[in-house]
């Protein structure tokens, strides 16, 4: 069990890269600053043979994104050219064979926001302001910065992404080949926006990102593959059209291989592995029912693919060919695999383990270094139970119960997770961690009810279109049924908790039963008329929600409707720059509540968005949870 303080101090792994020579990891590892109010990433060097880590980069720059290209390791960094203080933006350094001090390549006006390099070519994300001349981008943006005008002007949606507005800045792709630097992308504004992927061949002759187009008919994003061809100057384009998406993208031998995603107002549709080429896209292993993503190829046809699966994210090598498929019997969660001497290398964690790097070899897993710094006390204080619970139609919800050792009764929490195309897992979270509340005596219960992922496309489109407060809360009331008989749980001190897709389930819950002896709604959706306008995925939601504020009926399954049965405590915390549910949903909830008399607090945190991510932050979160469970729970 860890405290909220111990949940900010152990080291957070992020990503990996494999050494040329295949013997060790240059990994970033995310650690408190010198003030205790920010992470700041050093670089680690992990031996593959199990040996002990040693750091590569210390003091106060952030360096992330490893990659090698030959003996070079290359990485962003905030760090100052000359020395001196931090920078506001990264630019992409290396190092050389042997180390010893890094060297900025980069010297990019506005930063570098994402980076790719092979065979001596180096791929850049970069913003870049419309119109105005290359040597004059950096004074623009600080004289702005200082003196304004900080109006934004916009003639289409969205104008808002997650916690910012849409900057004047549009990203670029820049491209230096032969000491050659070109901007391939001069007139881009929207089509990289708000997020791409970039990723060079092994040649370093083609380069890919995800392009972005507003489907003018229903406002809804659609994305494609954009191919550059570096030699040629061809540009092809992958899989365009439609109400698709795709993500994840990696070259193989015909071309790309991705994950595919079309959905309508009926169904979610399908998860797809898919081939691309200029020809079109062929559908791999059809017959599978999860969502696979892919993570490497390993040779020219077999690629690695996570899927999350009955609480689980589990990996499978699948032959692009032939469909086969060799799921991996590795317990746990994976991310960030990479191809090694005889097997793979990725980043494995569950429940009771952060992060940590690992290298499978003939189908079994080596931990290695620990990096994190957790016990192996911290790790096991703690029992895990998994059941399933029929709910009204049927169907199995899968439910993990996480204890304090001892019999009990304990106060228990039944923890929604957000999405609602989501799951809770085996699986580290650094945002919704269950050991924090175990440690303070209680139990916490994790449902995956319908929405979830890992369980087939029927289960999952259980939470698709206007049904929002239907199938899904059936099933988390079969489960708190299923709490209340036992005797391990509390029967009288049961709380309900989630965020943002699970705080909208937690607001609907507090309008249907006051079966709950408290209630607490992160990031929660209250209103829905009134979410649409001011999300930043309106159209997205109307499709979700086969509803809009002028079609269908959006507030079938808006918790506002109820609020005038709502009896129970409750807390309401939300992140002001939050933009993917704004701020106004917390605050319309609040004045609800205290107009029908229900006891309700309101904790607002006025820099944090839709996760609360400041360590100071973080801990008074999960105090303030604590203490208001501990007031309504006894």
């Amino acid at each position: 069990m860890i405290s909220a303080l111990r949940l900010t101090q152990l080291g957070r792994v992020g990503e990996l890269a494999i050494s040329p020579d295949g013997t060790w990891l240059a990994v970033s590892v995310a650690r408190l600053d010198a003030d205790d109010a920010a992470y700041v990433n050093d670089l680690w060097r992990v031996p593959l043979d199990g040996g002990a880590p040693t750091a590569i980069t210390s003091g106060p720059f952030n360096d992330r994104s490893p990659r090698f290209d030959g003996e070079r390791l290359f990485f962003l960094s905030n760090r100052p050219a000359q020395g001196g203080e931090a920078e506001t933006r990264s630019q992409v350094w290396a190092f050389g064979a042997h180390v010893g001090d890094p060297e900025r390549i980069t010297d990019e006006p506005l930063g570098v926001g994402a980076f790719d390099v092979s065979a001596g070519t180096l791929a850049l994300i970069a913003p870049r302001m419309h119109g105005v001349p290359e040597a004059e981008q950096r004074d623009r943006a600080e004289k702005i910065g200082k003196h304004g005008p900080s109006a934004l002007r916009y003639t289409d949606t969205p104008v808002r992404f997650w916690d910012h507005w849409l900057p004047e800045a549009a990203p670029h792709l820049i491209v230096v080949r032969h000491g050659v630097r070109e901007d391939l992308t001069p007139d881009y504004d929207r089509e990289l926006r708000p997020e791409t992927e970039l990723r060079l061949d092994d040649a370093g002759r083609r380069v890919l990102v995800l392009v972005h187009e507003q489907h003018p008919e229903d406002r809804i994003s659609g994305s494609w593959y954009r191919v550059f061809d570096l030699e040629t100057g061809e540009r092809t384009d992958l899989g365009r059209g439609g109400r698709t998406w795709y993500g994840s993208g990696l070259f193989c031998a015909e071309g790309l291989v991705a994950y595919r995603s079309e959905r309508s107002e009926a169904h979610v549709h399908t998860h797809e592995l898919v081939v691309l080429t200029p020809a079109g896209s062929r559908r791999v292993a059809a017959d599978w029912d999860r969502r696979p993503v892919p993570q490497t190829m390993l040779d020219a046809t077999r690629c690695l693919v996570c899927f999350d699966d009955h609480g689980e994210v589990r990996s499978a090598v699948v032959d692009l060919k032939t469909g086969e498929r060799d799921e991996l019997s590795v317990a746990g969660s994976h991310v960030g695999m990479h191809p090694a001497p005889e097997g793979y290398v990725g980043i494995g964690h569950a429940i009771g383990q952060p992060p940590r790097c690992f290298r499978v070899v003939d189908g079994e897993r080596r931990w290695l270094a620990e990096l994190s710094g957790i016990t192996d006390t911290e790790q096991s204080a703690f029992v895990e139970e998994r059941f399933g619970v029929e709910s009204t139609d049927g169907a199995s919800i899968d439910t993990r119960l996480i204890k304090p050792r001892g019999a009990g009764p304990f106060p228990t929490v039944m923890w929604i997770h957000g999405g609602p195309i989501s799951h809770f897992g085996d699986q580290w979270h650094w945002r919704w961690n269950p050991l924090v509340l175990l440690r303070a005596g209680y139990a916490i219960a994790l449902p995956n009810a319908r929405g979830s992922t890992g369980y087939g496309y029927e289960f999952i489109d259980g939470i698709w279109g206007n049904v929002w407060g239907e199938q899904c809360y059936a099933d988390l009331m079969a489960v708190a049924d299923v709490l209340e008989a036992r005797d391990d749980v509390d029967a009288k001190r049961i709380a309900a908790m989630g965020g943002s897709f699970g705080g909208y389930m937690v607001n609907w819950i507090g309008g249907m039963t006051d079966r709950f002896a408290a209630l607490v709604s992160h990031a929660g959706l209250f209103d829905l008329r009134a979410f649409y306008g001011a999300t930043d995925a309106a159209a997205y939601f109307g499709l979700h929600n086969a509803s809009t504020p002028w079609s269908g009926n959006i507030d079938k399954c808006s918790p506002h409707v109820n609020v005038s049965k709502w009896k129970t405590p409750t807390l309401i915390i939300h992140g002001e720059k939050d933009y993917r549910v704004p701020v106004g949903e917390a605050l319309s909830l609040f004045e609800a509540l205290r107009a029908h008399g229900v006891d309700s607090e309101l904790v607002v945190y006025p820099d944090e968005n839709h996760w609360i991510l400041k360590p100071r932050n973080i801990r008074h979160w999960y105090d303030a949870v604590i203490d208001f469970l501990n007031r309504q729970l006894g």
